[in-house]
């Protein structure tokens, strides 16, 4: 097999930006620790109204999920609308799924407004069933999604077959709302956005040491600092030592990719041929999609780098096979991974970290309509409407128990899945 190395969006990335380390002391209404989605839909919502912001990213814009992820701009979350009323109580959960209903439509727009060069395709997505069991999970989520008044549709086994081009599926559930894009690409062109608006970011600037006294923050980096009212955390996953806060409580989780080579132009008309972004209704879910370039990406939950490293690899090419054995021997060229911040009811989360400070998480594998989403939540609720403006209801505290040991369990049980798996 050929060696595959490498982040494909890192590769084929088009959006750049310029920055420089924060150097000095400076002042903002907003400070912002956290270059993805939620950061810098943040700090270009605040900027267009008007609000001084800089954002502090210890590596490079895009550096986390926001820049690893399958690129899947999904309507809603994971969790079903019933299950989210049932966490959150009837009025919240109602407010929660129909706001997060219309992300891929604040995504799409934004791209459009900024002329964002990221790949975008609004083909919808497709759920698809692995099993009967399967099969009657997306039957009940096609009755809530309807019942919520969502553009999805149930498709056949045989229909499912000609939009995937494989025979492997009992059906899918096809959301109209939803499309693909290049995720590092949309993440940068955000910034770009962001940077046209008067936001100011400064990419190699970790943040030392928050304090917050007399109505003011104050983020330390190694070069300067940053003083202003408001400070939002949004760095999910990829919270590193701050001294001044105690860390968000989430289970990280390894999702991991591998793309091919380009496929002929014979293969690409036969796979997927719409252009939809695709997951299974597996335990161990996994994902495929092709890029602008007609390259086939498949992902799963796991980590690359780690014992199990070697069994997801050897996955990916027997699911290569099984999914499409006309490209079964496709050569994989990139091969990558990033994590996820999830939580145990795998619902986002807004805590209140100080006076006027919040840290945003938790979006358990559905971060680019969320994360935008809830970042414009936050500019808005810095820009005067308060917390009112936000999807969920903003909490003191939050807790995760046996976060090392879930984490554990499941990297080990994704891999003897990967390893059973034919």
């Amino acid at each position: 097999m050929t060696k595959a190395d490498g982040n494909l969006w890192q590769t084929t990335v088009q959006e750049q930006i310029a920055t420089s380390p924060l150097s000095g002391d400076v002042t903002a209404d907003l400070v912002i620790a956290g270059g993805g989605y939620t950061g810098c839909s943040a700090a270009l919502h605040a900027a267009s109204a008007g609000l001084s912001v800089r954002l502090l990213e210890a590596e490079t814009i895009g550096h986390g999920g926001s820049g690893r992820n399958v690129g899947l701009v999904n309507a809603g979350l994971w969790t079903p609308p019933e299950a989210i009323a049932k966490l959150l109580g009837e009025t919240a959960g109602a407010r929660l799924s129909s706001i997060l209903a219309s992300a891929p439509e604040l995504v799409f727009s934004l791209i459009d407004r900024h002329a964002i060069e990221c790949e975008p395709v609004r083909s919808g997505t497709l759920h698809c069933a692995h099993s009967p069991a399967g099969l009657k999970d997306i039957q009940e989520r096609h009755r809530q999604l309807v019942a919520q008044g969502a553009p999805v549709r149930l498709l056949p086994a045989e229909e499912t077959r000609q939009r995937t081009g494989s025979g492997r599926f009992h059906g899918a559930l096809h959301d109209a709302r939803a499309g693909t894009v290049q995720p590092l690409s949309y993440c940068l062109g955000l910034a770009r956005a962001a940077q046209t608006a008067g936001a100011q970011l400064h990419e190699r600037s970790p943040v030392l040491r928050a304090d917050y006294d007399n109505g003011t923050w104050r983020l330390k980096t190694k070069q300067g600092s940053v003083s202003a009212k408001h400070l939002l955390v949004a760095t999910n996953a990829y919270f590193s030592e701050l001294k001044g806060i105690e860390p968000p409580q989430s289970i990280p989780i390894s999702f991991f990719q591998m793309a091919t080579t380009p496929l002929g132009h014979n293969l690409r008309q036969e796979i997927l041929p719409g252009g939809e972004g695709c997951w299974d209704t597996a335990t161990v879910m996994s994902s495929f999609r092709k890029d602008k370039a007609g390259r086939l990406i498949v992902g799963a939950m796991g980590s690359l780098d780690d014992f199990g490293g070697g069994s997801h690899r050897a996955w990916a090419r027997r699911k290569l096979r099984a999914l499409y054995p006309q490209a079964g021997e496709q050569p994989f060229e990139h091969a990558w991974f990033g994590r996820i911040a999830m939580t145990s009811d795998h619902l986002p989360k807004i805590l209140r970290i100080g006076p006027n400070g919040y840290a945003v998480f938790g979006y358990s594998g559905r971060g680019i309509g969320p994360g935008t989403v809830f970042g414009r939540a936050i500019a808005r609720a810095v820009a005067g409407e308060g917390e009112a403006a936000f999807p969920v209801e903003a909490r003191d505290a939050h807790s995760e128990r046996f976060i090392g040991v879930k984490q554990r369990y499941y990297e080990l049980g994704v891999t003897l899945a990967h390893i059973a798996a034919r």
